[in-house]
């Protein structure tokens, strides 16, 4: 097995409620969030653990579409949500620690290949940092999008 991590974080300029609040509204996460294109709820109307959807991203040019699903919730905490595809399986975890008037967002996505052979594992040398790359720009881009209407929601 493989494993590839990416850690970031935000201080957000909101209270914990309020990025909790943005963090968790799948019904609004295509007006907020600028890299998604398409969210599609598949149960629930609400944030809950097992609450499945498919989102779509532009990556590399393609939409790619995942079905992820909430697997923790510890309120204004912390949130932990998975996907399973191509042979991965990928963990976020959102972390959310206030100080003072502010929180700090972090972002840990992990993502983990199974069973690769030879020729994969070739491919993933050569092109796996150009993924990683891609993902960090990605996850930069949605914690600045979620302290954006967090900020905004608090003031």
């Amino acid at each position: 097995m493989s494993a590839s991590e990416i850690q970031l974080s935000r201080t957000i300029d909101a209270p914990a409620s309020a990025v909790w609040a943005v963090l968790t509204d799948l019904d609004n996460a295509e007006s907020v969030l600028s890299g998604v294109e398409k969210l599609e709820r598949l149960d629930s109307t609400k944030y809950e653990v097992g609450t499945r959807w498919r989102e779509t991203r532009v990556l590399f040019g393609k939409s790619s579409t995942e079905e992820m699903w909430v697997t923790e919730i510890d309120p204004e905490k912390r949130t932990v949500v998975k996907a399973a595809s191509h042979g991965a399986n990928y963990t976020t975890v959102f972390t959310l620690s206030p100080a003072g008037d502010s929180t700090t967002l972090t972002f840990h996505f992990s993502a983990e290949a199974n069973d690769l052979g030879a020729f994969s594992r070739f491919m993933m040398k050569i092109f796996g940092s150009f993924a990683l790359k891609a993902t960090t720009k990605a996850i930069r881009r949605d914690l600045d999008d979620i302290a954006d209407a967090a900020e905004k929601r608090a003031h």
